[in-house]
């Protein structure tokens, strides 16, 4: 009976260390390609608050990996702020983060439970505020049958008129459960009814009419200004 002869393969080493060094730098190019950090980050939209804070929330203000840095946690990271609405992120050529920030616009201060009030409602404690805030003071109680009506009312009135009140009393009268009186920044005070609420909105016309007089305007029964002694 012939003997088989078994031949050993001599294996060639210089073609699998060229195929593992391939793989190797493949591997690292990848790798190196990955960690490559963010190298800008714009933010957009923003009014009242900074682009730190914006940075600081989607945690991302140590310029993480741009490929390895989640949108979606950022997104989230964002949207669970109490200041911001909605926030939009893109990815753009050369690691370029923006940032499109649509922000919970602030309406006043409630000095009864002391909160920053927001248009969507929210309310957060006034020592938690961001400092860029200028927004009136609510200095008394409201009714909450006459709350969430002024909240709405405060929503419709424009962001440089807002910046010119000072402070905000709710002040019925036998004839008006929906009046309110509103101290300005530049000593004039003008009352409103929840159902007028917008025609503040027309202050700056009417005050180029008043020749820097003082005194009350009454905007919530007829349009009527008193001049103060």
């Amino acid at each position: 009976m012939a003997r088989k002869i078994v031949k050993k393969r001599k294996i060639k080493l210089l073609p699998c260390f060229i195929v593992l060094l391939v793989l190797g730098g493949l591997s690292f190019v990848v790798y190196f390609f990955l960690k490559l950090p963010i190298k800008n980050l714009i933010v957009e939209g923003t009014v009242y608050l900074s682009d730190d804070y914006i940075l600081e929330v989607a945690d991302v203000d140590q310029y993480p990996s741009f490929w390895l840095s989640s949108t979606k946690k950022m997104k989230k990271n964002l949207e669970s702020s109490p200041y911001i609405s909605e926030v939009d992120i893109k990815r753009e050529f050369f690691h370029v983060l923006v940032f499109s920030v649509t922000e919970n616009e602030p309406l006043f201060i409630n000095n009864i439970n002391q909160t920053v009030v927001f248009s969507d409602e929210e309310e957060v404690n006034v020592f938690n505020q961001i400092d860029l805030f200028r927004i009136p003071r609510l200095i008394n109680y409201v009714p909450d049958n006459k709350y969430k009506s002024f909240i709405k009312g405060m929503t419709n009135i424009k962001k440089d008129i807002l910046g010119k009140i000072s402070d905000i009393e709710y002040q019925p009268n036998d004839y008006d459960k929906d009046r309110f009186l509103l101290y300005m920044d530049d000593g004039n005070m003008v009352y409103l009814t929840l159902t007028k609420f917008n025609m503040i909105n027309y202050y700056n016309d009417v005050l180029s009419q008043l020749e820097n007089k003082k005194g009350i305007l009454y905007l919530d029964n007829g349009n009527h200004f008193q001049i103060m002694e």
